[in-house]
């Protein structure tokens, strides 16, 4: 059952309050400090920025997940220290994204972004923007999968990126359906709001995987030629987790200024991020 209109206004309001306060001065709400681990990809790892521990009110949170069991996506090793497939466009992407946002929109961003472990007791809370990268390859716990449906009812935002194909699309699915046996996965209409809150995207094309762009010279992995805009939705027609399926918003992140990626797409990607970041703070 999702919680009461007004406890959730009130939960979304604690949120940023919350967020904009120090992120290293934290008895009040215990948040986890800020920490670094491995990426999937060796050029994501880049330095931290020189303004890394300054607060602010609207932080990028990576959603990190036990991956499952075969899947060709990391580096190996325990998926709590990094380099599995959830840490896919961390944290280079999450701070060009944190960065843009900065830069186009009014919002007070943290310049670094928050991996937030599920298995961290309440932690999950203080972060009401999550994106989660490859999630064809989650396979959450039981417990996991009900703290995300609490924290999605509760005013929460997951956006799920960097997945392509039938078989990563049962993967999420699987998972997904977990989270929320009883709602159904729909397609957004062209005139949903999250397509309008700043910038008008009525032209939607697939944005690129640069890897497979590069490689295979087709933007897409396995069959994912199709690109979806998906959702999850509550009660009241808020989108909890926006589905980026046969899209990779983090590669226009994370390749914005290489000129071996596509402009088109690298400003498509940009303006979806700005879009989804706004509509969770107005809706």
């Amino acid at each position: 059952m999702s919680a009461p209109p007004s406890r959730r206004r009130v939960t979304r309001a604690a949120w940023v309050l919350a967020a904009g306060l120090a992120v290293f001065s934290t008895a009040l709400y215990a948040q986890r400090e800020f920490r670094v681990y491995r990426s999937l990809e060796d050029q994501a790892d880049v330095t931290l920025p020189p303004d890394y521990n300054v607060p602010a009110e609207f932080v990028v949170g990576r959603l990190m997940y036990p991956p499952r069991a075969g899947w060709r996506f990391g580096r190996g090793g325990d998926w709590r220290e990094g380099g599995t497939s959830w840490a896919v466009d961390y944290p280079r992407g999450d701070r060009t994204y944190a960065r843009l946002l900065k830069r186009l929109t009014t919002i007070d961003v943290r310049s670094v972004e928050q991996p937030v472990n599920l298995d961290d007791g309440d932690d999950v809370f203080d972060w009401p923007f999550l994106m989660v990268g490859l999630p064809g390859t989650w396979e959450l716990t039981d417990e996991q999968a009900a703290k995300l449906r609490d924290y999605l009812l509760r005013g929460g935002f997951l956006l799920c990126d960097s997945f392509f194909g039938t078989r990563e699309w049962q993967g999420f699915e699987d998972t997904m359906r977990r989270v929320f046996p009883d709602r159904a996965i729909v397609e957004l209409p062209e005139d949903h709001p999250i397509f309008h809150v700043m910038y008008d995207l009525k032209d939607r094309k697939q944005i690129s995987n640069w890897q497979s762009l590069n490689g295979r010279g087709v933007p897409y992995r396995a069959d994912g030629v199709d690109p979806h805009w998906r959702a999850v939705l509550d009660d009241e027609g808020r989108v909890m987790a926006a589905i980026l399926f046969n899209n990779d918003m983090g590669d226009s992140m994370q390749w914005a200024d290489d000129p071996s990626y596509p402009q088109e797409d690298s400003a498509l990607g940009i303006r979806v991020g700005v879009n989804y970041a706004l509509y969770t703070l107005t809706h």
